[in-house]
């Protein structure tokens, strides 16, 4: 009873002592979804009061401390501007200075979403003399893993100059600029990724473990390099400490580590996207890139993923940007041209999200196909204005009979529909195009945005 009383009266005399303190994404230099009700939060002591008063507003905002010492509150955003000051007291006074209000995304994925110019990408080492950009802000999340949800995560956020801009995602800073540029705002971006990862790992173990397809399929995954393979274990400790933080979506490039098991890949990239809006609360939009040309040493396993993410493509509040196009070694699964991976995500936000208009965005995706005598004729959404062919002749187009047997096709384009035949065959039932691993199709639509690779069959590979 006695180390009891002890004990209580040392907590009480340590609690006289304890400040307020915030998490490691509240912090100076941040920038707050515009016009929006944002949480800010942090940790107190019990019972304790703390005020949140924002240069942008008269008004004051209050909390108590619970009794778990967390506190929060809910501050309305101006529009895009700044710099603004945030004044938190307590027991003791935190302040946080240039602080900007704008758009805020997570950039997360494996190895093409993380490589920065330190990676030795030029198309960003270009851009380090010309990179002090105020309205861009980078906030980096550190390689981590969690057993369960964590509440905090170490990082700060930056400005954008030649020193920040060298080790973030190149990725996501095309995206950033191609938006700050556009809108005229700040743009956040938050960069939770890690090379060699499977989907898995960033999808909440609840979602994997409740699901016997899910389950089996994470078990298959045999455990390479430094990475993590345990479900939820990017998650908890990437993507949960900052759920809290309001954001205006999300971009995702990943899936290469995925190709063994791209038949459950559409369930379980759908399920982590629902999981993580879920976590946000918040129904935001999330784009993603399909995997690249490469040579995968289990002959079509990269077809099918990609297959597996076009399908995915029609998810809610989804979007995909099809780099056929922007490979130059189809030996390397890291293809070096990450400006316009960057641009095309951009475009996709601004058009999609932004409501602009005038911008191609969306690659043309097959939509049907009927056969007429010894032709197939296939019809494509997202080609309003034609197609057309970056060559002298189409290449990738592929049909074939009832035999199974797929021979190069002749293709004629009419507008938005493409009419595809082959001498050796007369009764055509199948039409694919660009369906292997390294696939380099040359048929666009008139705006420049490749055809995404489809095959018309689901016959066994």
């Amino acid at each position: 009873m006695r180390g009891i009383i002890i004990t209580v009266l040392l907590c009480m005399a340590l609690s006289g002592y304890s400040n307020i303190r915030l998490p490691g994404i509240i912090s100076s230099n941040m920038v707050l979804q515009q016009l929006d009700s944002v949480k800010i939060w942090g940790w107190a002591d019990p019972y304790e009061e703390v005020t949140v008063t924002p240069s942008w507003s008269p008004q004051t905002y209050k909390a108590t401390g619970s009794r778990d010492a967390r506190w929060e509150v809910k501050v309305a955003t101006p529009a895009a501007g700044g710099p603004h000051t945030i004044i938190i007291k307590g027991k003791n006074i935190i302040v946080l200075n240039n602080v900007m209000t704008g758009e805020v995304w997570i950039c997360s994925g494996q190895s093409n979403m993380e490589m920065s110019a330190q990676k030795g990408l030029q198309d960003v080492k270009a851009e380090l003399p010309s990179a002090h950009l105020n309205n861009i802000r980078f906030f980096h999340i550190p390689k981590t893993t969690a057993l369960y949800p964590q509440d905090d995560c170490a990082g700060e956020w930056a400005a954008c100059d030649s020193v920040t801009l060298q080790a973030f995602s190149a990725v996501a800073y095309f995206f950033g600029k191609r938006l700050s540029t556009a809108l005229n705002v700040p743009v956040g971006l938050i960069a939770a990724s890690w090379g060699g990862t499977t989907a898995e790992v960033w999808t909440p173990d609840s979602i994997v473990h409740n699901d016997p397809v899910l389950e089996e399929a994470a078990a298959k995954i045999v455990p390479s390099g430094m990475c993590p393979h345990l479900p939820g274990y990017a998650f908890n400790a990437m993507i949960a400490p900052v759920t809290p933080y309001t954001i205006a979506g999300a971009i995702w490039y990943q899936g290469e580590n995925n190709t063994g098991t791209a038949h459950t890949y559409k369930q379980l990239f759908t399920a982590m996207i629902d999981g993580w809006r879920a976590a946000w609360k918040k129904d935001f939009p999330f784009y993603f890139v399909q995997i690249a040309p490469f040579r995968y040493q289990v002959k079509n396993s990269g077809a099918l993923l990609r297959e597996a993410q076009l399908q995915s493509a029609a998810h809610h509040k989804t979007g995909m940007v099809v780099i056929t196009d922007l490979v130059a070694d189809t030996n390397d699964v890291h293809p070096a041209n990450k400006h316009d991976v960057g641009l095309r995500l951009a475009n996709f936000a601004l058009a999609d999200t932004y409501h602009r208009q005038g911008i191609p965005f969306q690659s043309p995706v097959f939509s049907s196909m009927r056969i007429h005598g010894n032709k197939a004729i296939l019809t494509f959404d997202h080609a309003d204005k034609g197609l057309m062919i970056k060559g002298a002749t189409a290449t990738e187009w592929m049909i074939a009979g009832e035999d199974k047997i797929f021979h190069p096709a002749t293709v004629a384009i009419h507008g938005h529909t493409v009419t595809v035949s082959s001498k050796m065959v007369k009764a055509p039932v199948a039409v694919r195009y660009a369906f292997r691993d390294a696939a380099m199709g040359n048929t666009f639509s008139r705006e420049g945005l490749p055809i995404a690779p489809f095959r018309t069959d689901n016959w066994s590979l």
